[in-house]
């Protein structure tokens, strides 16, 4: 194993999550769920869902979970987060996987959800902080 932003360890495992972990533990983390990530509890096992194309794979992460009984919750991206002009009129709550791992290490040190989405939401998504727009 080795560490991650000097404060995670990181192992790999051919096991399912599904098997390591009980199913009230593990909360999936996909854009299309109707659940707020409100905070990070510490007794929770968060998992990232990750597509190659989210336009062919709508709604995925979310069927997945729904058919392993899953909690699940997005991040508080609309919650916090303002629609930018653009001229493709593009906007997405979709990350990739170090985007969203991004987030979620910035709030846990941080513990503020404006710091952490600004670290792993980029301008292209479409979507930026109210104070970015003055």
């Amino acid at each position: 194993s080795f560490h991650l932003a000097f404060f995670f360890q990181m192992d790999t495992t051919q096991e399912s999550y599904l098997d390591l972990f009980p199913l009230d533990a593990i909360v999936y983390l996909t854009p299309d769920s109707e659940n707020v990530l409100e905070d990070i509890d510490p007794k929770k096992v968060y998992v990232l869902g990750g597509l190659v194309d989210e336009s062919i794979h709508k709604k995925l992460t979310l069927q997945k979970a729904r058919d392993q009984s899953l909690q699940t919750a997005r991040l508080p991206i609309r919650e916090y987060m303002v629609k930018t002009i653009n001229t493709k009129n593009y906007h997405s709550e979709t990350l990739a996987i170090n985007q969203v791992f991004d987030v979620l290490s910035t709030y846990y040190k941080t513990r503020s959800w404006p710091a952490a989405l600004k670290a792993g939401v980029s301008s292209g998504k479409g979507y930026v902080l109210p104070n970015a727009m003055n």
